[in-house]
């Protein structure tokens, strides 16, 4: 399932390649998120124009509406979505925690009632597999409990170890029933918690691989905690997990934090943030992001960013920001397709340079300009 090509060395940098069901996952790789079915504000042809590889769906949402046995009956995500390249879902778990009232917590699943009309839910980890098995996702995420930032270490213990039974549950759902994506097995990831410390990482990441999944992600990161401690959590995870394995670093980051997290030996991001900061006039380029609706802009006849992509670069920075003062949807589209493009060539560059051995350079060069450090 997963081949690693080439490896840095002078980091912990390697790309590889992953077959899955729709097809081959170039890494290291960033995934667009579409939470409810569709990137926002994308057409599937753009996210092809992208060269998106893999894109995500949001189990949670999803189950909620339209409900996993439409999707389903509709030929899975990929049908429902018009999609027929790879998927990863989540489990639905991170948004139970951060999205849903009145949660309880038992070893049965979570009890809770859901942000879209106050309806009481009951979310186990069987049930999260039969979801996801619905909606034929390439990749499925495992159930799991992510523990707020901060929290005692009494309670993050607490969390993993319920984390870890219902990863076995999560096993024994997926031994009996074989999921399927299209024509070819359903994919399995566990997710290594344990908050900050490193004792409880380690003896996560140690138990999830004892149970043998295809991946492993890193959870609980991006979740209020200062960066350097998101950065200590992907050290003190990743060195218990399979060389063979693809790793995964959930919900995050910024160009630079892709970069360093690249040179500590992950394989697989995603973030909702290009898409949602391109809504409020953000825009990723080189020399670090612009905010393009400033009056700075008013008259600039450039386009976006020296690396645009053709899509976009036709378009001058005054044009996008008239765009955004008129309301006009188009602003949205074009800023949200720049961001994606700007992200997913980091990578494309990122396994260029794993593969000609100078990722370190490559990485440093590109922080100190995008950062003006």
């Amino acid at each position: 399932m997963f081949e690693v090509l080439h490896r840095d060395p002078a980091s912990k940098a390697r790309s590889g390649v992953m077959q899955l069901a729709h097809g081959a996952v170039e890494t290291p790789i960033f995934m667009p998120v579409g939470t409810q079915g569709s990137v926002k504000t994308l057409h599937p042809d753009e996210l092809d124009l992208l060269g998106a590889q893999i894109i995500l769906g949001n189990t949670y949402h999803l189950w909620l509406r339209p409900g996993h046995e439409l999707i389903r009956d509709f030929g899975g995500l990929h049908g429902f979505a018009s999609w027929d390249k790879p998927i990863l879902t989540d489990s639905g778990g991170f948004q139970v925690w951060s999205l849903a009232k009145l949660r309880k917590i038992t070893e049965q699943g979570v009890r809770f009632q859901n942000h879209l009309d106050g309806a009481k839910m009951l979310l186990t980890p069987e049930l999260s597999m039969e979801i996801q098995a619905g909606l034929g996702s390439d990749i499925a995420m495992l159930f799991d409990e992510c523990p707020p930032y901060p929290c005692e270490k009494r309670y993050a213990a607490e969390s993993l170890g319920l984390t870890t039974r219902w990863a076995r549950r999560c096993k024994d759902w997926v031994s009996e029933n074989q999921p399927r994506s299209g024509d070819g097995p359903q994919r399995h990831f566990g997710i290594v918690q344990g908050s900050i410390w490193a004792e409880l990482r380690e003896q996560s990441a140690r138990e999830l691989v004892e149970l043998d999944f295809d991946g492993y992600a890193i959870g609980g990161v991006s979740v209020g905690e200062p960066e350097e401690e998101m950065f200590r959590a992907i050290d003190h995870s990743v060195p218990f997990l399979p060389e063979d394995k693809p790793r995964y670093a959930m919900g995050l980051g910024t160009p630079p934090q892709i970069l360093e997290m690249i040179g500590r030996g992950v394989d697989m991001f995603d973030c909702v943030m290009p898409t949602r900061v391109a809504r409020h006039g953000q825009a990723f380029t080189l020399d670090g992001p612009i905010h393009i609706k400033n009056l700075e802009f008013e008259r600039d006849s450039g386009p976006l960013c020296e690396s645009a992509d053709p899509h976009v670069a036709r378009f001058s920075r005054a044009y996008i920001r008239h765009l955004f003062r008129a309301g006009e949807i188009l602003a949205l589209r074009l800023l949200s397709f720049h961001n994606l493009h700007f992200l997913l060539r980091l990578t494309a560059l990122a396994r260029e340079a794993i593969h000609d051995g100078n990722f370190l350079e490559f990485k440093e060069s590109f922080t100190r300009r995008y950062t003006k450090a």
